[in-house]
């Protein structure tokens, strides 16, 4: 058993123990022993599990297919991600034709012997001479970048550091771009440091970062989050600012005709969502959820911005608009119908010009075009089938396949089809439900239930190497669309967060219900998995119905609700979650946050806990003091198990390697833990 210290906090006269407290300390000598000994015993469950070997051997052989990126256009020059199979890392290409071998731009592969560098940032500038691009190491969400000529393969003398969640964007003239950063942290609180004050810069090639100039910063406001694009023509810079992660946002606009000039209110409050599209000089085109439940846009001036004089362009329909390009001087509209995708073409001035032909319940990922081109390019996917590139012709409104999907599957040996389930409330919730044609309800099948909920971010259909060597081996597949997410608009959204965090947990256990009563299963064959905040999902289900499930697996989770706000940049969801510093919200969160209503004397299922332990998006203390604190209080004789993956994070930039290597470990022990055969 772990260890356990006197930790005892008071919150609002509510003292709360805290026993494993001291796993929070990733590096110290003690936790560092603590996990060893964890993963020791894991690995000594794991490989004892009959089927892991034929498992690996699947995965591998399966995920072993060349995978690309749409390709995008700048200048002469096209540029794409590639990777041949097993890379640990895709490889940035560029070619002269979309089409076309190419030459290799970047390859992170040979950055790190373990593939543990990632290239996460790439944009090219406007004449496609220069390429700006991030890498980052062992999972972590702090960004470098750096700029290379892209007709030599040499690197310019430039470096960025401490830079986060942001993208690079350039000067119209390729003299410089902006980025955001934040100030260094203490050394040895690079993974654990809050992540506050951003701060929007402009750096000018041949420069060094202590004299880029500043365009944004709002220290008053720390819990402020800018971020800045160069709109298309180059006149102006769009800083977006979001408080925290809250949908609602401010835009302001800084116009670099002016040499003086500071950033003027867009939108100059928090009381909805909006993102810019596009500009006509000063008539700017925004994305919006102010007076529509499910986004429209909306045409507003630079010089006359308030609410009351917005024009509307594209009105709400009954479909979620999640996102408008401009390209070829037509607005494409990507709308999710039922959590599946749908394009559609208007004018400038809101005229309808039709769909482009999709496949049914695919999502459409990755769209890329430019404003005086009439070629746009797209991928799709879903559960069944890997990615496929199509090119689109606005002009035409013709659509060709550029190259089909790769993966080494039969898609016609599995089905789809999506369910509606009510919930707790009576709401129905979506599932997809993804299965070989042959497997039918028995109530004996074996389901792995996915589900996230939360930061009115959407699940849709996509293709997953594991997910498809679940379904192969006999499993049933069940992705839950709950409350909270963002395939419904804003209600969908609130229904799910704050005070009513509680209508997810719900949503999730109905299903797990439905799939247990409807013919499909039972109990002990069904099991579930969500990361990070999915983390949190299959925490809480699990701690409030263990009765529900056979298994469970929480990845990466936030865990600790009354501790969350500490590190990194838990401070952000206090939207979503609500703040523990305040006594009606601490309620809230006290009454579900998995850690604190874990009891002992309780017999659950099987549970492995996953994480990495350099992750800084959610801190590995939050797993492994549930981890911890399950084992303690485990009755049963299920294990509870906890895998940390050494020199990863939250999953960014994770290497085929270590992801082989997880997805073996998570499907053998679902597999041993639901009574599978196996191979």
């Amino acid at each position: 058993m772990t260890p356990r210290e006197e930790q005892v906090d008071l919150y609002h006269e509510e003292a709360v123990a805290d026993p494993y407290r001291w796993l929070e300390a990733t590096e110290d000598p003690r936790t560092r022993a603590w996990i060893a000994a964890q993963n020791r015993a894991t690995e000594s469950f794991l490989k004892a599990v009959s089927s892991r070997e034929s498992i690996r051997a699947r995965l591998t052989e399966l995920w072993d297919y060349p995978r690309a990126g749409v390709p995008w256009q700048r200048g002469e020059s096209w540029f794409q991600f590639r990777n041949s199979g097993l890379q640990n890392q895709a490889v940035l290409y560029v070619m002269d034709e979309p089409d076309q071998p190419g030459r290799i731009l970047v390859d992170p592969n040979q950055l790190s012997k373990a593939g543990t560098v990632a290239l996460t940032g790439a944009e090219v500038s406007r004449d496609g001479r220069l390429l700006a691009y991030a890498t980052s190491a062992a999972g972590s969400d702090w960004l470098s970048w750096r700029v290379r000529d892209v007709t030599s393969g040499d690197d310019l003398p430039d470096l960025i550091e401490w830079s986060k969640f942001c993208t690079a964007s350039w000067l119209r003239d390729g003299t410089g771009f902006t980025y955001s950063a934040l100030d260094p942290p203490a050394s040895g609180e690079e993974y654990l440091a809050e992540s506050r004050t951003p701060r929007v810069l402009l750096h000018l090639l041949g420069s060094r970062q202590d004299r880029d100039r500043l365009l944004y910063s709002a220290p008053d406001h720390p819990e402020w989050l800018p971020s800045a694009a160069v709109t298309e023509d180059g006149r102006f810079v769009v800083i977006h600012i979001s408080s925290g992660t809250s949908r609602e946002n401010r835009i302001e606009v800084l116009d670099l005709e002016q040499p003086d000039s500071v950033p003027r209110p867009l939108v100059g409050d928090f009381t909805s969502a909006v993102e810019v599209v596009t500009n006509v000089g000063s008539r700017f085109y925004l994305l919006t959820d102010h007076q529509a439940e499910r986004q429209r846009l909306v045409a507003v001036d630079l010089d006359h911005p308030e609410r009351s004089r917005w024009h509307e362009v594209i009105p709400e329909t009954e479909a979620t608009l999640i996102r408008v390009d401009h390209f070829g001087g037509r607005l494409v509209c990507h709308y999710l119908q039922n959590a599946h995708s749908r394009l559609v073409m208007h004018h400038l001035d809101g005229r309808r010009l039709g769909e482009i032909p999709l496949p049914e319940m695919v999502t459409v990922t990755g769209l890329s075009g430019r404003v005086e081109s009439q070629r746009t390019h797209f991928s799709v996917s879903n559960f069944t089938q890997s990615s496929s590139i199509w090119s689109h012709d606005l002009e035409t409104a013709r659509t060709v396949l550029v190259q089909g999907p790769q993966a080494a599957v039969d898609s016609d040996s599995s089905v789809t089809e999506q369910v509606f389930v009510p919930s707790a409330d009576g709401t129905p919730i979506p599932m997809f439900l993804t299965r070989r044609r042959d497997v039918v309800p028995s109530g004996d099948v074996p389901v792995l239930l996915y589900g996230y909920g939360g930061f009115n971010h959407p699940v849709t259909p996509a293709f997953s190497v594991p997910e498809r060597v679940w379904v192969e081996r006999g499993g049933l597949l069940a992705v839950a669309n709950l409350r909270g997410g963002g395939e419904f608009g804003r209600s969908w959204h609130d229904a799910g967060r704050l005070a009513r965090k509680q209508n997810v947990f719900d949503d999730f256990c109905g299903c797990a219900r439905w799939l247990a009563t409807s013919g499909w299963s039972r109990a002990e064959r069904i099991a579930i998995n969500g990361a990070s905040n999915g983390g949190l999902l299959v925490g809480a289900c699990l701690v409030q119905h263990p009765e529900l499930f056979g298994a469970a697996v929480p990845e990466v989770g936030v865990l600790d609700m009354l501790r969350f706000d500490k590190f990194t940049i838990g401070w952000a969801w206090t939207s979503d979650y609500g703040d523990p510093r305040d006594p009606t919200q601490y309620r809230w969160l006290r009454s579900y946050s998995p850690l604190h209503n874990v009891r002992p004397g309780v017999s659950y299922p099987p549970t492995m806990v996953m994480t990495g332990d350099h992750d800084d998006r959610v801190m590995p203390g939050h797993s492994f003091k549930f981890a911890a604190t399950l084992q303690a209080a485990q009755e049963g004789p299920a294990p509870i198990l906890i895998r940390v993956e050494t020199s990863a994070g939250h999953g960014l930039g994770k290497p085929t390697e270590k992801s082989i290597a997880e997805r073996t470990d998570f499907l053998a022990f679902l597999e041993h833990s639901l009574g599978m055969s196996g191979t």
